[in-house]
């Protein structure tokens, strides 16, 4: 006969009997797991940054324009990274996380491999999507694997270090970039084994080492759903394959519309209608830019995102009320999406922008050069302080955040705040001086930019409960990638080759500085109210808590 919590003895022991044999909340082995993640998150952004060193190479050997490099960067690994964030999110509220992470680690670093056999641009964009698709796997796993593994009050932090990843990473790819491309060129001046080019090697060298560390993290212990909260830990999710399978048919056009017409002819009209609202967007800014690739992809994303909210309010509505029903979370999304937009811009372009207009204007002019005037220097510095700044930035961040959020329940918010305010004038400086030594000090207060990172993370895992944190995962980085990866470096690019500027193309991204505000501030003043009624409003949409 069942007790009352639905379980046998026999069950409850054999759950006892595992909680007591996992290391505790908070210890030694949780922080052997970030350290892992860590690694694995500097992977991912290695695979996703390198392409900034690579840039002048692939866009000369390629024919490619400023626009085209920021479609490759930003678009083509930001829409298929945000869409396939939304099922394998699900997924990993749902499956077994560690499983899921080194699946997705071993086909991103693939396919970055395979970035190294390209030899067209519709092949390279071909290997980007296939990295987007890959890496979309990482942060909803790791995310909800750490919310698990550290108590709240040590959350921020914990998420701080882990996305203190991305800057390491970003910043060891430009100098093993330039490294591998200078060391490859001299030993082969014209064409070198398999006919490959400098640029190709170096998407090989940085590709298959991630291969390998896939195996290592499969090793990781699954952490108890919940634990850390003291909650109970979910039931287990029956048919995985079929609920992997909604949520891909949710998100990818034209299973969308099979997927949603069961819940009626609303809601199947309404689908449509939007579909038709973002097929005109995509005709008339192709008019406009004539760039068919970057509006086809990014309005086929907006549509996608939209039947997958769609789809999430008729099938799971405790979860649709936490994350698309809430207005404080859908402030995150915008507020932090429009800071990455910014974010994403400049740390792609900023290499490129020295190389272009201090570096080889010196090189050619003759006579002796300052000893950091050097593809490979600047890449060294600008990696090197990126790496290090970085990952000061987002840790001081997020630990002054938790402190700040002790004394005020929204003070998370303002620290957030400083990554738009502090670096704006140091970036008009930046790109307005002709001197190349001024403008790598300027560089260094950018570092005050990566504030908010722990902040978005802790922000958005603490508006929902256990279960729904990868999907809350999966929908903020649609903001960051749809809205920052995927508009903010094609942006600059767009702007760049319509005035023959990169500087106006970088400075134009100013422009953002008093949305990401106004959004802020209104997450300001809502979310302590919103924090503290996640579990009555889940309830009221269904939740059985």
């Amino acid at each position: 006969m069942a007790d009352i919590d639905g379980r046998n003895g026999t069950d409850r022991i054999a759950a006892a009997t595992v909680a007591d044999d996992m290391p505790p909340v908070g210890g030694t082995y949780a922080k052997y797991v970030l350290g892992v993640l860590v690694l694995v998150y500097a992977i991912n952004f290695i695979d996703r940054q390198i392409l900034a060193i690579l840039a002048e190479d692939i866009k000369r050997d390629l024919g490619l324009s400023d626009a085209d490099l920021g479609f490759l960067y930003g678009t083509a690994f930001a829409v298929f990274y945000a869409l396939f964030g939304i099922p394998l999110g699900r997924l990993a509220d749902n499956w077994v996380r560690v499983r899921l992470l080194s699946i997705g680690l071993f086909v991103w670093s693939g396919m970055t491999a395979m970035s190294g056999l390209s030899t067209s641009f519709a092949q390279l964009s071909a290997a980007r999507v296939g990295v987007g698709i890959g890496e979309a796997s990482a942060s909803p796993s790791a995310f909800s694997m750490l919310s698990d593994w550290f108590p709240r009050e040590k959350r921020a932090t914990a998420l701080a270090v882990y996305s203190a990843g991305l800057y390491v990473g970003g910043g060891i790819s430009l100098f093993i970039g330039a490294v591998v491309v200078k060391a490859w060129n001299t030993a082969y001046p014209v064409v070198g084994p398999m006919g490959l080019v400098g640029w190709q090697a170096a998407f090989l060298a940085v590709g298959i080492p991630g291969m390998v560390l896939a195996f290592w993290v499969s090793t990781l212990k699954e952490p108890i759903r919940g634990r850390a909260e003291g909650l109970p830990e979910p039931a287990k999710v029956e048919n995985i394959g079929r609920k992997l399978w909604e949520d891909i048919s949710s998100v990818i056009p034209p299973l969308t519309l099979f997927h949603l017409a069961p819940f009626g002819a609303r809601v199947l009209g309404t689908n449509i209608a939007v579909a038709v609202g973002f097929a005109a967007l995509a005709v008339l800014m192709i008019g406009v830019t004539g760039d068919i690739p970057q509006w086809t992809a990014i309005c086929l994303g907006g549509y996608a995102v939209t039947s997958w909210a769609q789809s999430l309010r008729e099938r799971d509505r405790p979860t649709y009320a936490l994350i698309w029903g809430t207005p404080t979370f859908m402030l995150a999304l915008v507020g932090f999406g429009t800071i990455s937009f910014v974010g994403y811009s400049v740390g792609f372009w900023a290499t490129p922008y020295a190389i272009r207009t201090f570096v080889v204007p010196l090189q050619a002019a003759g006579g002796p050069l300052p000893w950091y005037a050097s593809t490979e220097m600047v890449a060294l510095i600008l990696g090197g302080w990126g790496a290090a700044g970085g990952f000061l930035g987002v840790v001081t961040g997020g630990i002054v955040s938790d402190w700040v959020k002790k004394r005020n329940p929204g003070g998370r918010i303002l620290v957030a705040a400083l990554a738009t305010v502090i670096p704006a004038p140091f970036l008009f400086g930046m790109f307005t001086t002709d001197s190349l030594g001024w403008f790598l000090l300027l560089n260094i207060p950018l570092a005050v930019g990566s504030f908010y990172v722990g902040i978005a993370a802790a922000t958005t895992q603490d508006l929902v409960l256990p279960r729904m944190r990868g999907a809350a995962t999966a929908t903020y980085f649609i903001g960051s990638t749809l809205i920052g990866l995927g508009l903010g470096p094609y942006f600059t690019g767009m702007v760049s080759k319509a005035t023959g500027s990169l500087a106006t193309g970088i400075l134009a991204l100013l422009l953002m500085a008093p949305v990401t505000l106004a959004c802020l501030y209104f997450l300001y003043r809502k979310l302590p109210l919103a924090e503290a009624t996640r579990v009555e409003r889940a309830r009221a949409a269904g939740e059985p808590i």
